[in-house]
Parts: structure tokens; C-alpha cells; sequence
């Protein structure tokens, strides 16, 4: 697995393998996962030389961060890189009243509590820190700090000022403490990033479906800013949620949702120039994104080991040069987005 190193704009250096490891599904996103598929997951993603793992309290509740504690244990901390994320409490509640009914199962019973102060980082850190069975933690993202999750632009930007006001004193200390090496923050807005990179001393995003196969606005404006300023980008959703690794196909996601029309029908036209050249439309999503100059990884999910052997098939997979330009020329994908070969 080829590797990517990184020197964050605070001046941590992190080595990050091309293709990382999204733990969302080991939280039990959609399905319950037995602990033994959870551990055999895990274990195929290492063996594919993946070292690069993202996690959050989020995911299934705490539930991935601790089945990531029992896989890495006894493994050199110098072995791999960890990043998971804080803005989120977790707090015991009534079984009806838990977080994520219908979206993750068979997880504690816990509810989120959103919390970007400097106190709510302090407790999330050390909560993920036993939840991980760790002494440090390699990035810290500000979790989910977007208009998808506040509900409007006037509560994103109040939860903004919070985390500029008070977190982010938390997140620096944090960082000159050797605590983390670096910090930033993880959205599906690329909108709420590039205010973050104006206001403070940021070292990665991680956006997730904001520059795909599918959608690239980020390039107008917020990717610019990162490749001058030297803050690195972690892709997560490379495939919007699955559409582009499922095809425009009855029942595709797009946006954790069904898929609207005119999503279906634009990545219909995407596919058929894949399959024009020969190229399955997961692979040309996979690879798409990391060609950005900004981008440090990739990091799909799964759920089995069959998917991780998927995405490794589709990272390996031969790609001309042909395919990238019709997807320009066919206005799929802009002129200006930076593909294998060159633009």
C-alpha cells in the first residue's frame, strides 16, 4: 500500500496510507455486525496494508472505538495513524430515547449531546481515549459541525462561534500537549470548512461527498484555499453514500437517502462512459479524489471482508487516460478538477 506523507501546517508529520479505513459500519451503520465479523473486517483491512483508521463516539455509539481497542491491542502504537472526532457527548438514556434508532442497531443505550466547548472536547477526548484503550490519538476532527445536522445556517454558525470561542482553545492545547498531533474537522460541507480554515490554525478536513465522481463545487473556492494554505483534505463518501459503487440502480443511496432522479440519471450518464472504456464505475470513483494535490487519503468503509478486497480491486484497477477526458468533455466532471495524467 503506497503511502502519503503529510506535514501538517502546525508542522506534525503524519504518513498516511492511500486507502484508509472508515469504521462508521463497525458501529453497526444499517445492520448489526457480530463481534467476530467486526474483528475479521478489521483484520482483512490490516492485512491489505490499510493503516490509516477513522472512527467517532458516533459511530454505533461508542461501539467502534471499542472494538477498535480490542483489535489494536498489542499493536505498536507507531504502526498505524487514528483519527476520531469530538463535538458529541454520550449520555445514558432511556432505550427510546437513544440516538440513531433505525440507523444504528443493537448498540448502548446512549444519546448525543452536542458539545463544542471547551470542556465538552476535554470530556470527548478522554471518554475516546478509554473507549480506545490509547494514550494519544494521531487527529481530532470537530464532528458534524454543519447545517445538515443544526438544522439551519443561523444554528451552524452559533455552534461555529461555541467552537472558535471556547473549543478551539481546547483542540490547540490539545495539539501542544502531544495529546494529538493535529486537528480539524469532518462534515459533508465544504461550505463550513473553509469558514473553519479563515478563522483558525487548521490542519485536515475531512469532507465527506462534497469532492467526488459526482460533485466537485468544492473546487471552486475551498480546495484552492487548502492546497495554498497546505492543509490536507481525508476524502470520506467516495461513492455519496454508495451510488457510485452500486450504479444507478432502483434503491441507490445518495446522501445516506433514495436517490433522486436526476442524482440516477446523472450517474447513469457516468456510467456509461465507464463502461465505454471498460471501467467499472467504482473504480473510477475510488481513484478520482486522490489525484487532488490537497488530498492525503481515501478512506471507504465495509463492513466484510469482501468489501475491503473490493476496494483494493478497485484502487488497483487500470484506468485510461481517455475515460477522464469524455467525462470532461461531457460536463460529468470540470475541466479544472485534477485527473491521473494531468488536467
Amino acid at each position: 500500500m503506497k503511502t502519503r506523507s503529510f506535514k501538517a501546517p502546525s508542522g506534525a508529520k503524519i504518513d498516511f496510507t492511500e486507502l484508509g479505513f472508515g469504521t462508521a459500519p463497525l458501529g453497526n451503520l444499517y445492520r448489526a455486525l457480530s463481534e467476530t465479523e467486526a474483528q475479521a473486517t478489521l483484520q482483512a483491512a490490516w492485512d491489505a496494508g490499510l493503516r490509516y483508521i477513522d472512527t467517532a463516539p458516533l459511530y454505533g455509539l461508542g461501539l467502534s472505538e471499542t472494538r477498535i481497542n480490542h483489535f489494536l491491542r498489542g499493536k505498536p502504537r507507531d504502526s498505524y495513524v487514528l483519527s476520531t472526532k469530538v463535538g458529541r457527548l454520550l449520555e445514558v438514556c432511556a432505550p427510546d430515547q437513544r440516538t440513531g434508532i433505525c440507523k444504528f442497531f443493537e448498540t448502548p443505550t446512549r444519546r448525543e449531546i452536542y458539545d463544542y466547548g471547551h470542556d465538552g472536547i476535554m470530556r470527548s477526548v478522554e471518554a475516546s481515549l478509554e473507549r480506545l484503550g490509547i494514550d494519544r490519538i494521531d487527529i481530532l476532527f470537530v464532528h458534524d459541525i454543519d447545517v445538515f445536522n443544526h438544522k439551519s445556517v443561523a444554528a451552524r454558525d452559533e455552534k461555529v462561534t461555541e467552537l472558535m470561542k471556547s473549543g478551539y482553545g481546547a483542540l490547540v492545547k490539545l495539539r501542544d500537549q502531544g495529546v494529538i498531533k493535529a486537528f480539524g474537522a469532518g462534515v459533508n460541507e465544504w461550505e463550513v470548512c473553509e469558514i473553519l480554515a479563515k478563522q483558525g490554525d487548521f490542519d485536515l478536513f475531512l469532507l465527506a461527498g462534497r469532492y467526488t465522481l459526482l460533485e466537485q463545487e468544492s473546487l471552486s473556492s475551498f480546495l484552492p484555499l487548502c492546497e495554498k494554505r497546505g492543509i490536507g483534505i481525508v476524502i470520506g463518501g467516495a461513492y455519496n453514500s454508495g451510488i457510485l459503487a452500486s450504479g444507478a440502480k432502483p434503491g441507490a443511496f445518495y446522501n445516506y437517502d433514495p436517490a433522486p432522479q436526476h442524482i440516477l440519471d446523472r450517474v447513469a450518464g457516468i456510467e456509461k462512459i465507464c463502461a465505454r472504456h471498460g471501467v467499472k464505475l467504482v473504480e473510477a470513483a475510488l481513484r478520482f479524489p486522490l489525484v487532488h494535490p490537497a488530498v492525503v487519503t481515501v478512506i471507504p468503509g465495509a463492513s466484510r471482508p469482501e468489501e475491503v478486497a473490493l476496494n483494493m480491486q478497485a484502487l488497483a484497477a487500470d484506468i485510461p487516460a481517455a475515460l477522464w477526458a469524455e467525462l470532461k468533455a461531457e460536463g460529468f466532471i470540470r475541466r479544472d478538477a485534477p485527473v491521473p495524467g494531468g488536467k
